[in-house]
């Protein structure tokens, strides 16, 4: 085991811990946040939705399973900084390609280990969101850390897609018999979005969130997929509405996680900042169309705002968050259009809402 230099996290309200310096020295800033997921650490460090902030994982040990190439959701590690208890520097998976601490190194990130993340996580549970700042650099100023924290620009607010959407159009094929388009409108999407719709049939050009509409629409698709990604989306006006233009047509929609909150926005209703976010693999969702329940991956700190829903005509709710009843899914009355604020795809957790992307490709099929 090797000798780590002291590192220190410092939050915006001054409350300061301790630890030690993990992947690459310096110092980062971010809005924090806590994922209770069990497993998934490499799925959760490259989905770009976490871009912009330093990431508390609850589970104990991290880093024990090595990494793989095939477990990435994204080009490399999006979040900020992490902050764990157990750093594990050796890894016991045979299949595994490396060691976490050498993508940290490879992707320049910065992190904290050996802090007591079970009191860490009560007490931002207690005081709610707020940024963050960690530094492993030799010979810290602490008063000097909480003064920068305190000038660390608020998450609410802030457009971020722009940083983690692909910056050129592509399209990847079907990996079974070609049946259907999907133009997907990449806000920070997941790879695993995308192999979902390759699995079902469809072959997916993905373009950026800045690309004109008349380019989506030159690929003649049979769908369009809103992905998901970071930042504030009611800051987004011109995507809004592109997405609202979308909804005017009749062609099947499906929003994922921020595409949910964009096709929201578009329809009318509003947004807003949650006290502590949805990140985990083990949220409790009930569909209200079918009644039944199901366990799902999250990754959101803003939400709809469900007072909204109430005098809207066109908008049905049809799923919700079972510990705080707040909106996970809506659909459009006279459209087939849908989305959720969860996701899916499940890269990492469980499977129970893939069932979504069956019910997208029905609605491409009966249109």
């Amino acid at each position: 085991m090797q000798e780590r230099n002291p590192a220190v996290l410092v939050l915006e309200d001054g409350t300061v811990f301790h630890g030690k310096s993990i992947g690459n020295p310096g110092v980062t800033y971010g809005e924090i946040a806590f994922n209770t997921g069990m497993t998934g650490y490499q799925e959760v460090f490259t989905d770009p939705s976490y871009f912009g902030q330093i990431l508390v994982m609850t589970t104990s040990h991290i880093g024990n399973y090595g990494v793989h190439a095939e477990e990435i959701e994204s080009d490399d590690m999006k979040i900020a900084g992490i902050v764990i208890k157990k750093f594990s520097e050796v890894y016991s998976r045979a299949s595994a390609e490396g060691s976490l601490e050498e993508n940290m190194v490879r992707d320049n990130k910065i992190g904290i280990c050996d802090v007591d993340t079970r009191a860490l996580v009560r007490y931002i549970r207690n005081k709610g969101a707020m940024n963050a700042i960690i530094s492993t650099e030799e010979n810290f100023d602490i008063d000097a850390l909480k003064q920068q924290v305190k000038e660390v620009p608020s998450m609410e607010g802030l457009e971020l897609s722009s940083k983690v959407c692909t910056k050129e159009a592509f399209e990847v094929k079907a990996t079974t018999e070609s049946k259907y388009k999907v133009a997907l409108y990449d806000f920070g999407v997941k790879k695993n979005i995308v192999r979902c719709l390759q699995e079902r049939g469809c072959d997916v050009k993905v373009f950026p969130m800045d690309a004109p509409l008349e380019d989506l629409k030159a690929y003649n698709p049979d769908g369009y997929m809103l992905s998901n990604g970071p930042g504030d989306p009611s800051v987004m006006p011109d995507v809004i509405e592109k997405v609202k233009t979308l909804v005017e047509g009749d062609t099947p929609i499906f929003g994922i996680c921020l595409g949910h909150q964009l096709l929201s926005l578009s329809q009318g209703l509003t947004t807003k900042k949650m006290f502590n976010g949805h990140r985990g693999l083990n949220h409790p969702v009930k569909n209200l169309i079918t009644g039944k329940g199901e366990i799902t991956s999250q990754n959101h700190g803003f939400v709809v705002d469900e007072d909204s829903l109430k005098n809207n005509e066109n908008v049905e709710l049809t799923h919700i968050h079972l510990n705080d009843n707040t909106v996970a899914g809506i659909r459009l009355k006279n459209k087939a259009v849908f989305s959720v604020q969860y996701h899916p795809e499940a890269s990492a957790g469980p499977h129970d809402s893939r069932y979504l992307f069956d019910q997208f490709i029905d609605n491409m099929k009966n249109n």
